[in-house]
């Protein structure tokens, strides 16, 4: 990876007149900013259809496109929707926040209207597009048969067969369901559609994407429901553990995720092909791809199910090298991260050591007055990212609400940050001077926000993913000064 620079900043949160981000005008906008800034990466947050809690990292599926983020003036051009029909939907009453529920009541419904026009339209590119993904069928079964049990997860459908996967009721519900079926596989085809669009768009232009990938996948999944020999499941398919980590300075309880984890034995017998092919698929939308909780695979905290917090698990031995070396050696054209955070043993170090992926260092961890900190930007190794904060860390501006006043004074000191420049754009100097090779900013610390624009609270289950950037706001005189760092740290 080259010494270069990249913005953090989620598809949910560009404007748009429809109540989220989408991959229409404002994301082409958006990559002409990223250009004019000299700014090689737009890194994202996973992109796939979230469920209760709107959380990106919990997801119907690992493969499928969030359907939010079908642009609805593009339907409009491919006259898929008439003009007025988007308009008479309600999508919330602030533009600098995401209104979920408008989306969940009212997108569905508009993207119905585009697949009855559109259906016929597309016979031959659907049809194509059917059969180079073939995870499309069972995602659209699985969210058909979600729909028709009343948005059940899948481990309390009532019909026992197609509830455990049994090849008899998942052909005859395929049949029973093919037309909910047919709308699902449209509305996925129009989401690739559309992304095909704007990362030929952005490539063009010099800007490539980096993607995150959760490490664990939800139980309310069509992933788990359809290949349940790959997760610590019991003989009904429920969870005999989920994951979770230690408590940690974010919470005194832990995080408890809840997601089943992987039966890592089963998936060495296949050797490791369900990451290769979740791999794949991220191939197909990113250019990088940023491995979430990386440290989970050295090993990983298994919580007994059932249990209310994640105080009572126990560490586990994952993968290592055998899962990571396989994924290299396969995607040898690809570029990964390691998040490397959280709880850091000797065994993380070595096991980042034997990938050879960069790994993260976030600034907002930097600065103790009383110690020091791999994190600061003079110990950035050049194999990593730097950070002034992650999706999961407070704006710089609210980061500095909350610590204490010697270690304020001694990161103003470090970073010799002055009134004129200010604290963010003292940071992101800093964070451009250091030695690694790539260095990130979230697109909420450009823009100089408060706390109240911070993207989630780690263990804070509801309230999180809202933010949006409002019009105008990347603006030119905007890419220009951020251009000018670029330039300074020789990272254009």
């Amino acid at each position: 990876m080259e010494r270069s620079s990249g913005v953090l900043m989620p598809m949910s949160s560009l404007p748009s007149p429809y109540g989220i981000g989408t991959m229409g005008k404002s994301a082409f906008e958006f990559v002409d900013f990223l250009k004019a800034a000299g700014q090689k990466y737009w890194q994202l947050l996973p992109l796939g259809p979230t469920s209760i809690g709107d959380s990106p990292y919990s997801s119907f599926s690992t493969f499928a496109g969030n359907p939010y983020y079908i642009d609805l003036d593009l339907l409009v051009k491919d006259r898929l929707l008439k003009p007025e029909e988007p308009r008479a939907f309600r999508w919330g009453g602030r533009r600098s926040a995401v209104d979920y529920g408008c989306l969940a009541e009212n997108r569905l419904t508009l993207l119905y209207i585009a697949y009855v026009r559109g259906q016929k339209r597309f016979p031959n590119a659907v049809e194509a597009f059917r059969k180079d993904r073939p995870w499309v069928e069972t995602y659209a079964l699985y969210m058909a048969l979600k729909a028709h049990f009343e948005m059940l997860p899948w481990t309390e459908w009532p019909d026992e067969d197609i509830r455990m996967h049994r090849p008899e009721a998942v052909k005859r519900w395929s049949e029973t369901l093919r037309e909910e079926m047919d709308f699902h596989i449209f509305v996925q085809f129009l989401f690739f559609r559309q992304w095909d669009a704007l990362r030929k768009y952005a490539h063009r232009k010099g800007v490539s994407f980096i993607g995150d990938i959760p490490i664990y996948v939800a139980l309310d999944s069509a992933d788990v429901w359809s290949e349940p020999q790959y997760f610590q499941l019991d003989s009904e398919n429920i969870p005999k553990a989920v994951a979770g980590v230690p408590p940690d300075p974010f919470t005194d309880d832990g995080q408890l995720w809840g997601n089943p984890l992987y039966d890592w034995d089963a998936m060495a017998r296949d050797g490791y092909g369900w990451w290769i092919r979740r791999i794949e698929g991220a191939h197909s939308l990113y250019d990088c791809i940023r491995i979430d909780h990386f440290r989970g695979l050295e090993s990983y905290w298994s919580v007994p199910y059932g249990e209310t917090t994640a105080k009572n698990g126990v560490w586990k031995p994952g993968p290592g090298m055998k899962l990571v070396g396989v994924l290299t050696s396969w995607f040898h054209d690809l570029d990964f991260i390691a998040e490397d955070l959280g709880y850091v043993t000797p065994g993380v170090r070595k096991l980042l050591d034997d990938s050879g992926l960069p790994g993260m260092k976030v600034m907002e961890f930097a600065f103790d007055a009383h110690g020091d900190s791999d994190y600061l930007p003079h110990c950035c190794p050049p194999n990593s990212v730097c950070y002034l904060g992650t999706h999961d860390n407070n704006t710089v501006r609210g980061w500095l609400r909350h610590i204490r006043k010697c270690d304020r004074e001694f990161a103003a000191r470090y970073m010799h940050i002055t009134d004129d420049e200010g604290w963010c754009w003292g940071m992101i100097r800093a964070g451009m001077a250091s030695a690694s090779n790539l260095f990130v900013v979230q697109m909420q610390d450009l823009l100089e926000l408060p706390e109240s624009a911070r993207m989630n609270t780690p263990g804070v289950p509801m309230g999180n993913w809202r933010w949006r950037m409002l019009p105008g706001a990347a603006s030119p005189e905007l890419a220009e000064k951020l251009r000018l760092y670029t330039k300074t740290f020789r990272r254009l």
